[in-house]
């Protein structure tokens, strides 16, 4: 086999088998065996034992030759006890608290089988909704994403990694500011990606400027309304500052729906490219398109369409396979799945395939390529699926199906999904997916603290061949992140061996629409961009993807996770564009101010800022210790936090207090209107301590915020007034940190978006609202 030694080290930490000592027990051939033997026994019923061991080797061949791979569950799954092949599945979120916690209990258990999972929060209420059972309100989809987000913590994915979700909302649900601000802490909801569900009524009124309705799920009913381009402004804002959330236009996908009669769509699987109705699941698959090419008439080099032709059919009756000698976790997901039969067949290699060519990414000769290749994939995996329909029969639930209204019979509900493939293609030796280079040459960190430098192949070759391959140059470019400053390069070579951020965000999404137009679900591409982007860089991705019919798209600003962290400071500001078909970013909500603006007579409170300051004090109280912190920023005083110590007390009193307190602060209610409210406030176990009076958890809570509000203004020394205090303690400027979910230092640890790998210490990479090292392979989505 042609692997690497980073695709043996992958395979030997992920996906070789291994014993009851957890040593390895089988090397990668054993492993392509295993899994071409168990999908092939899906026809055993129906092959003789000659023409059953002649498609194993078809398969076989296949994966060992590396020109095509199944999803990572497949790999890692077939023909093991598990059984479990299938990487996406779609869960629904009912409205009801069985409802909720049954799909939390199902998505544990997807996880732990090696899937990852999608929700829609749409059909949950409101916050602040009333529960008519026990006379309570609701706490709204946000705090259900949390309570599946630590649930997906306490699971590990398949026993290597913890699992992915998405979590989607739709535009026109009443909470969608609190759902597009929720993971503007990186130490928040860490397990999920997010995306909005666009509808075209809403990007309309993006076009116009105009307001458009919020709808109560649970009633149907109009409880207000925003203005469209300000909510624009806001998801264009957070995406700029951490890539999150990403946008799905849901009317499309729903326009694509081949079995309406079955339920509309609601949700995609993690990384965006699998749109599936509840309970469904699909299994992905991608062709490697470096080794779809040959050589042709003088020597120039050509896509192999024959070979290529071959694979696709091979590929899609594999596909078709894994359906059959799947285990599913569920029932439910056991009969819709066989229901629809729904087939993902993708690409790896796109620009690899292009540099074998010389051919520029982003050119246009790219493009019309991309829908040359991407068309023929369809039609050959359309016509496969044909076939097998006539040799097998059509999917169940065909009679629900716009394919029987058009009377093509096929065995497949839909036979393509462009994925992201990151561990795939470090497998395969390959670029990722559809995606550009993302580097032409990085620095590698191994155990013993050394570092080599790893070269593309194709890049690495040219040099050698022009004579101008040197450690040093490599070096200097893995520094620099592109040839287009390294001297000595000839042009020809910076032309054609171009990187993410040497690509214009309009040609990342001109690449991606041109593989949406022939593909059945939807693309994985993450639009990678440079660190000084600009928020109208991100508003521009976002509307040229709905313009030119992209069902999605994610975008990822370089080190902007990082720089949440370091809060790097503001972002310049840009001139919006006067032309209302193209709306621009609105940049006076940089610090995401349009969620405190006026709405329709509501006055609507900035989220939490990511950097504060503050000051601790302990206070004792008739009821024991209660511990106040009082945050501010460069706005203000901005939120309050209380606990009570072991000894008790009303803490739901003063949470409350806090949390509202929080709010006022937040939506711009003066500081000492606040203040007057709360000092003076009694309670029964008021004391005496220190020679001064302590009313109550309110009035102690207004005397800090008084203190804290005089030591901003230089009127004071917080230390000095607060003679009533055990213990006042400064915290510096720091990262942000939950108060419902301290991160502890295993936490930060955890956390990849310090843009280092944390098993190796390599750089990552950022592909379909995911991380990958391609390293030693590690990932994570969310």
């Amino acid at each position: 086999m042609r692997l690497t030694e980073n695709a043996r080290k992958v395979l030997e930490k992920r996906y070789l088998a291994r014993d009851e000592d957890g040593r390895v027990c089988e090397t990668p051939e054993d492993m392509f065996r295993r899994v071409a033997a168990t999908v092939a026994s899906a026809d055993k019923d129906r092959l003789s034992e000659k023409e059953l061991k002649k498609l194993e080797e078809e398969f076989y061949d296949m994966m060992v030759n590396l020109e095509f791979l199944p999803n990572s569950p497949t790999l890692m799954n077939a023909g093991r006890p598990l059984g479990q092949l299938s990487a996406c599945f779609v869960l629904p979120v009912e409205d009801t608290m069985e409802g909720i916690f049954d799909s939390v209990k199902n998505a544990a258990l997807i996880h732990k089988s090696g899937g990852g999972t999608g929700f829609s929060f749409s059909r949950l209420r409101p916050k602040g909704s009333s529960v008519k059972s026990t006379g309570g309100v609701a706490s709204g989809p946000v705090s259900f994403m949390k309570v599946f987000n630590a649930a997906t913590e306490a699971v590990k994915q398949g026993g290597t990694r913890r699992g992915a979700n998405m979590g989607i909302l739709r535009v026109d649900h009443p909470d969608i500011l609190e759902f597009i601000t929720c993971k503007q802490n990186n130490a928040d909801i860490t397990n999920f990606n997010i995306s909005v569900a666009i509808t075209e009524s809403f990007m309309k009124a993006v076009e116009q400027n105009a307001d458009y309705d919020l709808i109560d799920p649970r009633t149907g009913k109009k409880t207000g309304s925003l203005n469209a381009r300000e909510v624009f402004d806001l998801m264009v804002n957070m995406a700029w500052k951490n890539g999150e959330p990403g946008i799905i236009f849901l009317d499309r996908i729903n326009r694509d729906n081949v079995t309406p009669q079955l339920g509309e769509i609601e949700s995609t699987n993690p990384c965006g490219e699998q749109p599936l109705l509840p309970y469904e699941a699909c299994n992905l698959g991608s062709i490697n398109l470096s080794l779809m090419v040959k050589r042709g008439r003088d020597n120039i080099m050509e896509v192999d369409y024959d070979k290529l032709r071959e694979t696709v059919r091979k590929a899609v009756r594999f596909l078709d396979n894994v359906i059959d000698v799947n285990k599913y976790p569920l029932p439910e997901i056991d009969e819709m799945t066989r229901g629809t039969r729904k087939i993902g067949l993708g690409v790896m290699g796109w620009a690899d395939m292009l540099l074998i060519l010389g051919i520029r990414y982003d050119s246009e000769e790219a493009e019309k390529l991309a829908d040359e290749v991407m068309g023929f994939i369809s039609r050959e995996a359309r016509r496969m699926s044909q076939e097998l329909a006539e040799e097998k029969g059509v999917f169940p639930y065909y009679d629900k199906s716009v394919y029987k209204e058009a009377g093509i019979k096929v065995r497949n509900a839909t036979t393509t999904t462009i994925a992201p493939t990151g561990t795939l293609s470090l497998i395969a030796g390959t670029s990722s997916g559809i995606e550009p280079l993302f580097a032409i040459s990085y620095i590698k960190y191994v155990m013993d603290g050394t570092e080599l430098v790893e070269v593309n192949p194709y890049f690495k070759a040219a040099c050698e061949e022009a004579g101008l391959y040197s450690d040093e140059l490599m070096r200097e470019i893995a520094q620099k992140g592109s040839l287009h400053d390294v001297e000595g390069i000839p042009q020809h070579m910076k032309e054609l061996f171009v990187t993410a951020h040497d690509i214009s965000p309009e040609w990342h999404v001109r690449m991606q629409a041109a593989f949406q137009r022939h593909t059945d679900n939807a693309v994985s591409k993450t639009v990678n961009l440079r660190k000084d982007a600009t928020l109208q860089d991100v508003a521009d991705v976002f509307w040229h993807a709905y313009k030119t019919g992209c069902k999605g798209v994610t975008i990822y600003r370089d080190g902007s996770r990082e720089e949440q962290v370091l809060n790097i400071g503001s972002v310049k500001k840009k001139e919006e564009s006067a032309s209302s078909s193209q709306p621009a970013a609105n940049t006076a909500c940089e610090d995401c101010q349009i969620a405190a603006e006026m709405t329709k007579g509501h006055i609507l409170p900035r989220p939490r800022p990511e950097i504060t300051t503050g000051f601790t004090e302990k206070v004792k109280i008739g009821c024991g210790n209660l511990y106040i912190t009082v945050n501010y920023d460069d706005k203000g005083i901005c939120e309050v936090f209380t606990n009570t110590g072991r000894a008790g007390g009303c803490p739901s009193q003063s949470e409350a207090t806090a949390r509202l307190v929080s709010i006022a602060l937040r939506a711009g209610i003066d500081e000492k209107a606040i203040v007057e409210q709360l000092k003076g406030i009694r309670c029964p176990s008021t004391i005496r301590q220190r020679g001064l009076k302590c009313l109550s958890c309110p009035d102690a809570i207004g005397r800090l915020i008084e203190r804290v509000m005089n030591h901003r203004n230089g009127n004071g020394d917080v230390y000095k007034e607060s003679p009533q205090a055990s213990v006042v303690i400064p915290r510096p400027t720091a990262r942000y940190v939950n108060p419902d979910r301290p991160e502890s230092a295993d936490d930060a640890n955890k956390n990849s978006d310090s843009g280092k790998c944390p098993e190796c210490g390599s750089g990552v990479e950022h592909e379909g609202g995911c991380v990958i090292c391609r390293n030693c392979g590690y990932s994570k989505c969310g």
